[in-house]
């Protein structure tokens, strides 16, 4: 198998996996500038790290039975490779596999799909190209929903999420990103709350509350996806 660039570990999450006790990999590399990420560190796949893919293996085996899946994050787990083999590797220990994208990669989800059991996809903005490349940084637009349409006419569990940086996004903005989805067929919507960034002198925490204060988009959203929570 290729190297395996991990930027991180969480040993033990219960919100990384729907209904899942769940360790996190975080997958180093993102082709992304999202401005409100914090996980901004692991950004650059070339950076050198002395993580141990063996040692964590060794973890994953001593906590087979407590634990009931492994989630593979990033960055952008889709950027390696290697990601599949990863996957298949965990897999073979007995666990559920969980998988956090933002689309950035549709071959490659293409290819990963059949080893995964769930799949959380970020949207970050309207289905508009210039509004999403403002955020992303690059013209990906065309990617992200290919793969949206991949997990829509897979057999996987998905959910859609969008992170609310009121900085950048607007209630009419989440009007028009739920409307797209569940035209679309997606069943399962969250809003996340943003936290600010450590750079962020500016936002409030009533900035971030107050983008959920709209009720007509609240009940838009409860009415019309099987699954809809606002996570903060």
């Amino acid at each position: 198998m290729s190297v395996i660039k991990v930027g991180g570990v969480e040993k033990f999450s219960a919100v990384d996996f729907p209904e899942k006790l769940t360790a996190v990999v975080f997958m180093q590399g993102c082709p992304w500038k999202c401005p409100f990420c914090h996980n901004a560190a692991i950004r650059d796949l070339s950076k050198e790290n002395d993580f141990s893919w063996e040692l964590w293996m060794d973890f994953l085996r001593s906590r087979v039975g407590k634990l009931d899946a492994v989630t593979f994050s990033g960055g952008e787990p889709l950027m390696q490779d290697c990601l599949a083999d990863a996957i298949i590797e965990v897999k073979d220990l007995g666990y559920e596999i969980g998988l956090h994208t933002g689309g950035y990669h549709p071959k490659h989800l293409e290819k990963v799909l059949p080893l995964v059991d769930w799949v959380g996809l970020d949207i970050k903005a309207p289905f508009e190209v210039e509004h999403y490349q403002k955020i992303v940084g690059v013209n990906h637009l065309a990617k992200v929903e290919e793969s949206l349409d991949l997990l829509l006419q897979s057999k996987v569990d998905f959910e859609c999420r969008t992170t609310c940086d009121p900085r950048f996004l607007s209630t009419k903005d989440l009007f028009e990103i739920a409307k797209s989805l569940k035209a679309k067929g997606v069943k399962k919507y969250f809003l996340q709350k943003y936290r600010p960034i450590e750079s962020d002198k500016i936002t409030t925490d009533s900035d971030c509350e107050n983008i959920f204060s709209d009720n007509e988009l609240i009940e838009y959203c409860k009415n019309n996806f099987e699954k809809f929570d606002i996570r903060r």
